[in-house]
């Protein structure tokens, strides 16, 4: 029941909800790794994708903070 019906969402042409104004969201800032960063700004991709690509991106995303955090624990000199 796609279109105006009170109570229905409408969706686009291609089955994804109809896009609406989203709140600005807050920028990145910066961590001071490197790597971190440039996972966090990965994010960003999630805005140019239809919802349905949004969960690969944070997938990907957590896979990559995962993996540097776990690098930083092996070779942290406080151990």
């Amino acid at each position: 029941m796609p279109g105006g019906q009170p109570g229905h969402a409408t969706t686009a042409a291609d089955g994804e909800p109809a896009a609406r104004p989203r709140p600005p969201r807050p920028g990145t800032v910066p961590t001071g790794n490197a790597e971190v960063d440039a996972q966090l700004r990965r994010l960003d991709d999630a805005d140019h994708l239809a919802v349905s690509g949004h969960l690969d991106v944070y997938e990907d995303v957590h896979r990559g903070l995962r993996s540097t955090l776990t690098a930083l624990d092996q070779h942290d000199p406080g151990s």
